[in-house]
């Protein structure tokens, strides 16, 4: 390679630093550097009250919080575990110094609870068995029902055919009635007046016993059905009473029993931090005085 010049700039020209490109990127890499100290984010200390009021808000609302479906036991330990995270943070973020009041007012309350969401479960697991009892007292209660059924046809079967037979003796003897009274008022022979009249007072005895024999076995058919009737009811009564026990317990499963029980503990639990906060604050008047 030869020599080569170096080219004078111009008189008066104005001369201007430029970068290379491998300082270019140096400099880029630089303004990305941390400074090495950390930024120190001021944080936000909530005052008393604030937190008061949000423990007293979060308790409201899980008191008043429904579980949408059945099982609803497998809500009540997340819905506990919410409780006690509630407290916990209440107590963890106030060093107020917990009295023993407070203390035993919430451990009562959640041991209440915990019994009652304990006795939920419980009776929640019996949901299958509650349904297998139903299912059985409505089969006997249709066994009763098809039994009376067909005892009562028996009867009404029993009663229409001898009710045929009286009815057509009945007529029988009105026919023949009707033929001894178109004798008395003819003049056929052979046939005395005295014979007409013993043979009329025969047929009109017959046919006032047919008649008292209707009456009885009308009287009697009623009689049986209403018998059957009455046993039939109370056959049906202690059935009916345990069909409607179980639809009572299962109807009482669908729903959500526990959101009362719940929320009375958190409504304790909110009277029970109130009345500290109160105490808290009549504490340092008392201690002044």
């Amino acid at each position: 390679m030869g020599y080569q010049p170096r080219i004078k700039s111009p008189k008066g020209a104005i001369h201007v630093y430029k970068k290379s490109y491998r300082e270019k990127r140096k400099d880029k890499k630089s303004n990305h550097k941390p400074t090495g100290k950390p930024i120190m984010e001021e944080k936000y200390a909530a005052t008393e009250q604030e937190i008061s009021e949000v423990t007293l808000k979060r308790l409201h609302t899980l008191g008043n919080q429904r579980f949408g479906s059945f099982p609803f036991s497998m809500h009540f330990d997340r819905w506990l575990s919410n409780v006690t995270a509630v407290l916990s943070e209440f107590e963890s973020y106030l060093d107020m110094g917990l009295d023993d009041q407070f203390i035993m007012e919430r451990s009562e309350a959640l041991s209440t609870i915990k019994l009652q969401l304990e006795h939920r479960r419980s009776k929640e697991a019996t949901v299958d068995q509650e349904t297998k009892n139903l299912s059985f007292w409505r089969a006997r209660l249709k066994q009763i029902n098809t039994e009376y059924a067909i005892m009562t046809s028996e009867i009404k079967a029993r009663k229409k055919a001898q009710l045929r037979r009286l009815y057509s003796s009945i007529d029988d003897l009105k026919k023949e009635q009707e033929e001894i009274i178109r004798l008395k008022t003819g003049f056929f022979r052979g046939i005395s007046k005295k014979a007409k009249e013993k043979k009329e007072i025969e047929i009109s005895q017959k046919l006032n016993d047919k008649q008292r024999e209707l009456e009885t076995l009308i009287l009697e058919f009623n009689a049986g059905q209403k018998q059957l009737q009455d046993k039939n009811d109370r056959r049906r009564e202690p059935v009916l009473e345990q069909i409607k026990l179980f639809q009572k317990k299962i109807r009482d499963l669908d729903d959500d029993g526990s959101l009362e029980e719940r929320w009375f503990v958190c409504e304790a639990l909110i009277d029970a931090v109130n009345t500290f906060l109160q105490r808290k604050t009549i504490q340092p008047s008392e201690q002044s005085n």
